[in-house]
């Protein structure tokens, strides 16, 4: 049976950090951050927000960094903009969250693009990822029949984003650029909110032989709680846990971590999955995308943890560790 309060205990002593969260995408609209409020107060130390996805335009991208940069910087009283690890350091000492940015996808880099990785990874962006279901001019998407592999024009922004320190990410983009990123990657290489395949199938999720390949770069997979990509019916921390099952199976806890994906604004969500069918093919059929497991249930995925039997050490690699280290081999 999971012990709640032992879970409790956990976290508190716990680095617990959530890789991925979807924050409205509307620059200078930040009523929503009240809500960090609230995933502070539930144990997380560390938070990523995405500043947009896919075919999000490059003026919205740019617009959100500053929006974010600057409102953060005016709610120092409970929370920090992360840059790097020591900021991390920094804010937990201060009992501050720690939030950093991340980008879904290179669709906005199509032209030109290498000039916005500095700037980008400067204002506090620590990772990105490839290509947002459908194919960009840097590789293709899981949702492609034909999957082209990742591009020179690829390869060139993740080379840049190697000198600079922004670590790259695979979760939405297709099997065989995803294969082609970690193939000629010297840094880890993580999926930050993709769950396996073997324990659902659905196109958003990845192959053993993905979460392998991560592993040997010394990457983490991330597992997300959108009920979608959980299985069948409502999403429960159970069924997630049976994902990091999964995973900590097959390469070990090392590799296995949270990027839980939580929605803050439900609303839009259901206003892009109607709004946009080229990049969400299935959204009809999504009755569990607004089904999910949230930053305040890490207490409850810790206990079930416990209850399942991992030991203390591995649910504190689960709950943040692991992306620390990761942060610390690639971020400068």
């Amino acid at each position: 049976m999971p012990d709640f309060a032992e879970a409790e205990e956990l976290v508190r002593d716990a680095l617990v950090w959530d890789n991925h969260a979807c924050l409205p995408l509307r620059p200078g609209d930040h009523d929503f951050f009240a809500r960090l409020r609230d995933v502070a107060a539930a144990g997380v130390d560390v938070i990523s927000v995405n500043v947009g996805f896919g075919p999000v335009p490059l003026e919205q991208h740019e617009a959100m960094i500053a929006g974010l940069t600057g409102w953060i910087g005016s709610a120092g009283d409970f929370c920090r903009l992360v840059r790097a690890v020591a900021d991390i350091e920094a804010a937990r000492a201060e009992g501050k969250l720690a939030v950093f940015f991340d980008v879904e996808g290179m669709a906005p880099l199509d032209e030109g693009g290498e000039a916005l990785i500095e700037p980008w990874r400067k204002a506090g962006v620590g990772w990105m990822l490839v290509a947002y279901n459908a194919a960009n001019r840097a590789g293709s998407g899981c949702i492609e029949e034909t999957d082209g592999g990742l591009t020179d024009h690829g390869k060139r922004i993740l080379a840049e984003m190697r000198r600079v320190g922004m670590i790259a990410c695979c979760s939405h983009t297709g099997h065989r650029t995803a294969m082609e990123v970690m193939e000629q990657a010297d840094a880890p290489v993580i999926f930050s909110h993709s769950n396996p395949a073997a324990v659902f199938a659905h196109y958003r999720n990845i192959a053993d032989d993905l979460v392998r390949a991560c592993a040997e770069t010394g990457g983490v997979v991330g597992i997300n709680g959108i009920g979608s990509f959980l299985g069948d019916g409502p999403a429960s921390v159970a069924r997630l846990v049976d994902h990091i099952e999964h995973v900590a199976s097959l390469v070990g806890t090392d590799h296995v971590g949270l990027g839980l994906d939580y929605v803050f604004d439900k609303q839009e969500l259901v206003d892009y999955l109607a709004a946009m069918p080229k990049i969400f093919p299935d959204a009809a059929s999504l009755e569990n995308a607004t089904s999910m497991i949230g930053p305040q249930q890490i207490g409850a995925i810790a206990a079930e943890l416990l209850g399942r039997g991992a030991d203390r050490g591995a649910v504190h690699k689960i709950l943040g560790e692991n992306w620390l280290r990761v942060a610390r081999a690639v971020w400068r």
